[in-house]
């Protein structure tokens, strides 16, 4: 968005930050995952995943903007931070739940669950130190792309890579941040969707 471009920083990065936010990388990998695992059906148990995982938390977080709460959609502030991660963590448990009930494709479940892990951790780590959530949601997706589709689907770590250098970039994170975020996205991802599915 235009308007949360500072004067003093990249709009390239920003544009970066905002295009490639955990948002949008939640529901692409949930519809390509979804469809990988049942096409139409699949991708509609993704829409699901999707409603709980990024669509009710991103509608949390314009609420919170809205009301004051918080800057912007990015949440920089711990306290604040804190908060959104508890809401969004609730969510997905909520999804997961939902979807386990209602007869979801196995694998779609054990891509949610594997979201649910990463941010737990996440979580308990902001407590003490800004961890990267962008890298580690990019990242992660990329890792249970590439176990789904394929190695191929390892381009996919270049748009990572950009959405580190906007982090830092905007001084939303450090280099040992942003570097944490994508390393710990990576294996938890991947470590709980290889065993989950």
């Amino acid at each position: 968005m235009a308007n949360d471009v500072h004067p003093a920083e990249s709009k390239l990065a920003r544009r970066i930050t905002d295009w490639l936010e955990p948002k949008n990388w939640i529901i692409a990998v949930t519809l390509l995952v979804g469809w990988h695992t049942a096409q139409w059906n699949g991708m509609a148990w993704g829409v699901v995943g999707a409603l709980f995982a990024a669509v009710i938390p991103i509608t949390f977080i314009k609420y919170g903007i809205r009301k004051g709460y918080w800057g912007d959609r990015h949440v920089g502030a711990k306290p604040a931070r804190l908060v959104v991660m508890a809401v969004i963590l609730l969510s997905v448990a909520t999804g997961i739940a939902l979807m386990i009930a209602a007869g979801a494709p196995h694998t779609v479940i054990a891509l949610i669950v594997s979201m649910l892990v990463t941010l737990a951790i996440l979580t308990g780590i902001t407590v003490a130190w800004k961890i990267s959530v962008h890298q580690a949601v990019s990242a992660g997706a990329c890792a249970m792309l590439i176990q789904t589709y394929g190695v191929w689907m390892a381009v996919g770590f270049l748009l990572v890579v950009v959405v580190g250098w906007s982090r830092v970039e905007l001084r939303d994170h450090t280099r040992n941040q942003v570097i944490a975020g994508t390393i710990l996205g990576t294996i938890v991802a991947a470590t709980v969707f290889h065993l989950a599915r």
